[in-house]
């Protein structure tokens, strides 16, 4: 009846979900986001209730769909989600949550992940050689020994990614290879589910508790609930299509879809994530996993703890927090500071090292303090170390064999135009920069559009549905000084390390 096509695409991140509705050129037709809060009931833990999630979500369609008309609304012919991961919920048999979700972001599992990891088995050499606190087995494996009560009366345990397409679905129990392989350790093309891991570290009814029909990302699930498409005069037909963790399918949302390119996440924290023709070991980097989006190309990840983070504290700390655009005010103090802030190096680890080092005992530092420096200085000096930390993981790629041409940018960190500027001088790498900032969203789009046919590949999707806004190329005169600082950065983590270690002790 449309000849026009539509795609919803559902960004369940960690602080809102951001619904969005692109036409097949990556054009947002409408966008809603709704904030939902998390709890933390203790030091180190982390919560939320679904049933927020379900109806902050509910909220941003009504708001989206009361934008168009019954003609795009009819025309909307799949839907994706992606969601933080390992965000963790036991349901009960009608998947009902049995309590609050644990999130990503909880460590109460440190002994759990020890169990795992103490096991060496072979599959955790496609996770990077260990596994997280943050993934899904440390989470299950805690609840069963924690609290039995509820592992007892669980019918499955589940991410939250799993548990908005049941209820998208009305009632389909899948999981993404894209979690599946990279927090849940199971190894595509290698046996998948590896029995005699979870034997050993006392999930041996793994089969039971987990779901396990892993759907490749652009697969569909099924069609809409029809409850839910009357609800909002959706098109009864439109397929719910598998998707996958926030940052990855973001991958896409970015145009990232093929090896050479870094796909770089920039906010309170950075991730660092690449396609890989081949199931590299990479020392120092997470992965490689295998398959979890594009069948045929691992994906490598690296990470930054504090980025966003650290200009916040400094922010907070100096007072540039009271002024109405603090970050202008801060860029305007630092302009004529070469590169180098006359001799202050800083570490970016304030909350310890994600990648390369893998160093929760890390710290932050700044060195070379002397009576002519500045809070001028010291604050180049920070965003200089987080832009030095984005080098060191990229060498890292490179030195390694996993060539990085260019990187791909979204998040807050875009809009700072001279931190952009510092990161691409220090790294000697062009940083494109999407039309879209919020790449989830139009990532999922993006898998709807393949799972719908109306792409036939994600490179197609791509090409076809990112749009570049503009591109930040390096001063390589600044990238030659930004090396010899970058001597010091390493050598001042060399150094310190034994006494960070020692104070953590």
């Amino acid at each position: 009846m449309y000849e026009a096509k539509y795609f919803m695409g559902v960004d369940t991140g960690t602080q809102s979900v951001r619904v969005v509705v692109t036409d097949i050129s990556g054009n947002v037709v409408a966008a809603n986001e709704q904030a939902y809060q998390t709890v933390y009931p203790k030091p180190g833990r982390a919560e939320q209730k679904p049933q927020d999630w379900w109806s902050c979500f509910n909220e941003a369609v009504k708001k989206v769909t009361d934008h168009l008309s019954m003609g795009v609304r009819y025309s909307i012919v799949g839907i994706s989600v992606c969601s933080t991961s390992s965000t963790v919920i036991p349901v009960d048999v009608n998947g009902e949550p049995l309590q609050n979700a644990i999130m990503w972001m909880d460590t109460r599992a440190v002994e759990e992940m020890e169990i795992c990891n103490a096991t060496h088995h072979p599959c955790l050499k496609y996770c990077g050689g260990e596994e997280s606190v943050e993934w899904m087995i440390p989470k299950v494996l805690w609840i069963k020994r924690h609290k039995p009560e509820v592992y007892a009366k669980a019918y499955k345990i589940i991410e939250q990614l799993d548990w908005m397409n049941y209820k998208l679905t009305g009632g389909k129990w899948a999981t993404s290879i894209c979690q599946a392989a990279c927090k849940w350790n199971y190894v595509d093309g290698y046996g998948g589910w590896q029995k005699d891991f979870f034997e050993q570290i006392g999930l041996e009814d793994y089969e039971d508790i987990l779901v396990t029909d892993v759907k490749n990302v652009g697969e569909p699930i099924g069609k809409i609930d029809r409850d839910f498409a009357e609800k909002y005069d959706l098109n009864p037909e439109m397929l719910v299509v598998e998707g996958g963790i926030d940052a990855h399918i973001g991958m896409l949302g970015m145009g990232v879809s093929k090896p050479g390119r870094l796909a770089m996440i920039m906010g309170t924290s950075f991730v660092q994530l690449c396609f890989s023709k081949e199931q590299k070991e990479l020392s120092g980097i997470w992965g490689p996993y295998i398959n979890p989006i594009v069948p045929g190309l691992a994906i490598l990840e690296g990470g930054q703890i504090s980025a966003g983070s650290i200009v916040k504290w400094y922010l907070k700390e100096w007072g540039f927090d009271k002024l109405d655009n603090p970050y202008a005010a801060v860029n305007e103090m630092i302009k004529d500071i070469p590169p180098g802030s006359d001799g202050l190096v800083a570490l970016d680890f304030f909350q310890g090292n994600r990648t390369p080092y893998k160093d929760p005992n890390a710290k932050g530092v700044i060195y070379g303090l002397t009576l002519s420096h500045t809070k001028a200085h010291i604050y180049r000096a920070l965003i200089e170390s987080v832009a030095l930390g984005t080098k060191n993981i990229i060498d890292n790629f490179d030195q390694q064999g996993e060539k990085i041409d260019m990187i791909v940018g979204c998040g807050g960190v875009t809009k700072d135009a001279t931190w952009m500027q510092i990161i691409a001088d220090a790294t000697g790498k062009p940083i494109i920069v999407t039309v879209d900032p919020s790449a989830g969203g139009l990532g999922c789009c993006i898998v709807a559009a393949v799972g719908t046919g109306i792409y036939q590949s994600f490179d197609e999707a791509t090409d076809g549905m990112v749009q570049m806004a503009y591109t930040v190329e390096p001063d390589m005169d600044a990238y030659v000084q930004y090396e010899k600082v970058f001597k010091k950065y390493q050598e001042l983590y060399a150094n310190l390390k034994g006494m960070m270690h020692e104070k953590a002790e």
